[in-house]
């Protein structure tokens, strides 16, 4: 599951057990990225805070689809393949359309994402692949060809939080060799209108 120690929720106590109880799903289950956390769980509390706001807060503009969409390119990108099954299957969860959802991860883990978008959305798709491989190359010049796109500066920045994010998540899992082992692909939190709820679906 991880290459170092974990505590499962029977086991935690204090700070650790609050923070479990509020990130398991309703089978009592905790996704193994989190429990990756369990040594330190202010570290849990701050992953789980700056995912809400960065994926599912109301605040944001972009369809929520679509950001899992940067994820899993994202994920795919920096060879996070357990990123890339979690988000691929919420993804699906979220369309309710299997043939879109397949042709749109077969796109983007087949580095040709114009094969399912096309203006606005492939441009912030390329933004968030330079972003992943070549950040110090970006320029301003690179933010203008995105509002000749069609996408505003919230916009922008909500890839370039969710591409940040998943950097973040892609490096946790992979530096600690967290595996899907026991997870239920595809989960995540069900009130999107509170970014404090962490209760899982």
């Amino acid at each position: 599951m991880t290459w170092i120690e974990v505590i499962e929720l029977a086991d935690a106590r204090g700070p650790l057990r609050a923070v479990y109880q509020r990130v398991r799903a309703p089978d009592g289950t905790i996704d193994n990225i989190l429990k990756a956390h369990a040594l330190r769980p202010h570290t849990l509390t701050g992953h789980m805070t700056l995912y809400k706001n960065v994926l599912h807060h109301p605040g944001n503009t972009l369809p929520r689809w679509f950001l899992e969409a940067v994820g899993i390119r994202v994920s795919h990108l920096n060879r996070c393949d357990y990123c890339v099954a979690h988000h691929a299957a919420g993804l699906g969860r979220l369309l309710g359309d299997p043939a879109r959802s397949r042709a749109i991860v077969s796109a983007l883990t087949a580095d040709a994402p114009e094969r399912a978008f096309a203006g606005k959305e492939l441009a912030l798709l390329r933004y968030a692949e330079l972003l992943t491989t070549v950040p110090a190359e970006l320029t301003a010049e690179d933010l203008l060809a995105l509002r000749a796109a069609g996408a505003d500066d919230g916009e922008i920045l909500e890839v370039n939080q969710v591409t940040a994010y998943f950097a973040y998540a892609n490096r946790t899992v992979l530096g600690l060799g967290v595996t899907a082992d026991g997870d239920v692909l595809g989960r995540s939190p069900d009130d999107r209108d509170d970014p404090d709820n962490w209760s899982h679906g």
